[in-house]
């Protein structure tokens, strides 16, 4: 009796063996995140506001308070704030803030480049903000006219600022953005 357990155990254990192999399995390699965006056409922007500008087709365009607006990458999870204000023998201050705006991500930023803007034939000047690091925003800019003008630019995007994830897709929007700048004219 006892022996036929033993061997009723030895078959159980033996046929569940069999039962349970299955191939052999091995590690998966490390992926790659593979993030690929369409070639950027842009378009010109223009309506009753005193300037206009170019901007990617893949966007899309919202009108806020008076000239102020949202150019949103739906996509991407991205917007680009603009917010126009009239110069009124206020220059000083306009600049004060706009540059006050990007120097508060210091605290997260690993750096922030900055690429002076002008163009002397459509009277266009500004800055071009690069931030590095894991600062809500990457890039921002102001363009002026130093006389009735003055817009700031600014993107977002709706994740955790991680500069290792977004960084495709910051890079995009930020050339748009720079693009965005660089095309302003006065009407």
């Amino acid at each position: 009796m006892f022996k036929n357990k033993i061997i009723r155990l030895v078959i159980t254990i033996l046929f569940l063996s069999l039962l349970s192999c299955k191939k052999e399995t091995f590690p998966k390699p490390s992926g790659y995140l593979n993030l690929e965006y369409p070639e950027a056409e842009y378009v010109h922007f223009k309506n009753q506001c005193p300037f206009e500008f170019d901007m990617n087709s893949q966007a899309v365009i919202k009108g806020g308070n008076e000239c102020d607006f949202t150019v949103t990458y739906p996509k991407m999870k991205a917007t680009i704030y603009l917010t126009y204000k009239p110069v009124q023998n206020n220059i000083t201050k306009l600049l004060k803030d706009a540059q006050k705006l990007t120097y508060e991500h210091v605290i997260k930023a690993d750096d922030i480049l900055e690429q002076p803007f002008m163009n002397p034939n459509k009277k266009v000047y500004g800055m071009f903000y690069r931030v590095n690091g894991n600062a809500a925003t990457n890039s921002q800019f102001y363009v002026t006219d130093s006389v009735k003008n003055f817009i700031t630019g600014s993107v977002y995007f709706y994740a955790k600022p991680n500069f290792d994830s977004v960084m495709p897709a910051s890079s995009y929007v930020q050339n748009d953005m720079q693009r965005l700048m660089e095309t302003i004219q006065w009407k």
